[in-house]
């Protein structure tokens, strides 16, 4: 990549739009992990071919937005997918894992791409974990560093607002979000550290990608990446979200986010080992967790996001992303998808879980 500076699309959309991208799992009428990823995708033809993608899985799907100017748009896309995917008769099913795979969930899909990751992660990948990716266009490489740089510090919070995967193989794992534990034991996935410039990111990635003795950055799983090849940076490290809207939601955050750091970069001079530690202890505790401020301060993650909501506000209000706020303020008072999973289990058990997770993923927005 080094002395391919210039060889990226950062520009080539409007700055600040969004682009959403959901991993949802396909189950059967039990609710069990099914692997018809590629025959679902034949069945909905070619019109679908950018839209809908095979992940590793044979029993899980990406679906993709196009490039949105808000959320309102990015929200109608992925409900229409969301819809026509349902119309096919396969179930899906919203959830960082999936709260009892039985063993089931390993088949793997036949493509070359994933030949180097079956053998990186050999016996790793045994069930598929779903995460939520959000892409944010930048106008050009060094405000893409800035705000790649400046994402690394709101990734704990974002995993607490959003770790949704509590269950694992049909008990209480102890993890707000299981899914983070899966994918840590996976090479690359981590926060990066500060790059100085875009140079140093392609230095950087260029040794990676040398070491690894992958093709390209995009084996390069950071939680938080520039992607030059899309001219945006991409957030990766959270948990799917059940609801439609709530992914969204999540997304019109990250962007306000964005906007807020290149108009008024954050001046914290957290190290990235204890990003990395508030980053494990919203994985492990969710919104109960106290999150890194500053270089020495903590606050319970929900006062924390109570204030970075206030913040980005006028941001979103700007973008069009205001009225997903509200979505997000409704997780600070009724708690996370994991509280949720937990509740729905103390009652209906975990073939009631099942139930309700597979109804409200494809229920409307």
């Amino acid at each position: 990549m080094s002395g391919q500076v210039s060889d990226h699309r950062f520009g080539a959309s409007s700055p600040l739009s969004i682009g959403v991208e959901e991993e949802l799992l396909l189950v059967d009428e039990h609710h069990r992990l099914s692997a018809v990823a590629e025959p679902l995708i034949a069945e909905l033809g070619p019109e679908f071919r950018q839209s809908v993608s095979t992940e590793i899985f044979a029993a899980q799907i990406e679906l993709k937005t196009g490039i949105c100017v808000d959320a309102g748009q990015a929200l109608g896309e992925l409900a229409q997918l969301r819809q026509r995917v349902r119309a096919t008769g396969v179930g899906i099913l919203g959830s960082g894992l999936h709260p009892d795979d039985e063993g089931r969930g390993g088949e793997l899909i036949a493509k070359p791409r994933y030949d180097v990751v079956k053998e990186d992660l050999a016996s790793l990948l045994n069930t598929p974990p779903s995460g939520l990716h959000v892409h944010i266009g930048m106008p050009d490489p060094e405000t893409a560093i800035r705000v790649a740089n400046a994402m690394r510090l709101h990734l704990p919070l974002l995993q607490a607002l959003t770790a949704n995967s509590p269950f694992r193989e049909g008990a209480d794992s102890g993890f707000a979000s299981a899914r983070t534990a899966v994918v840590r034991s996976y090479p690359r996935f981590e926060i990066p550290r500060s790059f100085r410039d875009y140079e140093e990111f392609l230095k950087v990635a260029d040794q990676l990608i040398a070491a690894a003795g992958v093709a390209d950055y995009t084996y390069l799983w950071w939680d938080v990446r520039p992607h030059p090849r899309l001219g945006t940076v991409e957030v990766r490290g959270m948990d799917v979200q059940t609801g439609v809207a709530t992914n969204v939601a999540i997304a019109a955050l990250i962007q306000a986010l964005a906007a807020k750091e290149i108009d008024r970069p954050s001046a914290s001079g957290l190290c990235r080992e204890a990003i990395e530690e508030s980053y494990y202890q919203a994985e492990r505790h969710g919104l109960e967790a106290r999150l890194m401020v500053d270089d020495e301060t903590a606050a319970p993650a929900l006062e924390l996001a109570g204030r970075v909501l206030e913040e980005v506000r006028p941001y979103a209000r700007q973008l069009g992303g205001e009225e997903s706020l509200a979505e997000v303020a409704r997780i600070l008072r009724e708690g996370n998808g994991a509280d949720e999973q937990r509740r729905i289990h103390g009652t209906g058990g975990i073939e009631g879980l099942l139930g309700q997770l597979v109804e409200r993923t494809g229920a409307g927005p």
